[in-house]
């Protein structure tokens, strides 16, 4: 996520102020309390192993960081990336307990710093919110960052027609989202990502519009 509102203003995914200092609590309040056992459900998808090098792009304030640390052993690494100080500061806060955790400031659409490989990258709710041509930039990064055989993990909208949506879920996503999402929510993702050179896609689905998609290098 970024800092400046000035890379992508039509975007919502680029949190500050107020939102990023508050943000899990607005989350859980918008949802009626659904997100935090949906995402542990979600996370417990992707089959974290004990020594699990795991990226974790838009890492935010660390509440799904910090899911994932439950499944490493010391021999694991998570590294988190984000541009908001706000949402940094919460995730150092939160997963101070685990010394092998660790978040930078950067921007993820942007050549990535690492000369390491990772065998899981994970984004959540944050690739809807860039153009397209932005998007694929970040997929192109995380496929030079993955291990052979690692995966990619993305928790985001699944592919739906918005025209046939039930007007008590149109609405809120109308109100909520960017105009970058309903141009999300109309491609075929996994034909974008086997055209990069991912492989072997599964999906979960949930509440009809979210998935978790995940993908082979």
């Amino acid at each position: 996520m970024n800092e400046e509102s000035g890379y992508y203003p039509k975007s919502k995914v680029e949190i500050k102020g107020f939102m990023a200092t508050h943000y899990d609590a607005i989350l859980n309040m918008a949802t009626f309390g659904r997100y935090s056992p949906f995402i542990e459900k979600a996370i417990g998808m992707m089959r974290i192993s004990p020594q699990d090098k795991i990226l974790d792009l838009g890492a935010g304030t660390g509440r799904n960081a910090c899911l994932m640390m439950k499944y490493l052993s010391g021999e694991g690494e998570l590294v988190g990336i984000d541009i908001c100080d706000d949402m940094i500061s919460q995730f150092q806060k939160r997963c101070r307990k685990f010394p092998n955790a660790e978040i930078i400031k950067a921007r993820i659409d942007q050549p990535l710093p690492f000369t390491k490989k990772f065998d899981k990258v994970f984004i959540s709710f944050v690739l809807h919110g860039f153009p397209q041509e932005v998007r694929a930039k970040v997929i192109n990064s995380v496929f030079g960052v993955l291990k052979d055989d690692g995966f990619f993990f993305v928790l985001d909208y699944n592919e739906f027609s918005y025209k046939k949506m039930p007007f008590y879920a149109k609405m809120p996503f109308k109100l909520i989202e960017c105009p970058y999402a309903f141009d999300f929510i109309q491609r075929d993702w996994r034909e974008i990502l086997a055209k990069t050179g991912f492989k072997n896609f599964e999906q979960y689905i949930f509440f009809d519009y979210i998935r978790l998609l995940k993908a082979q290098k």
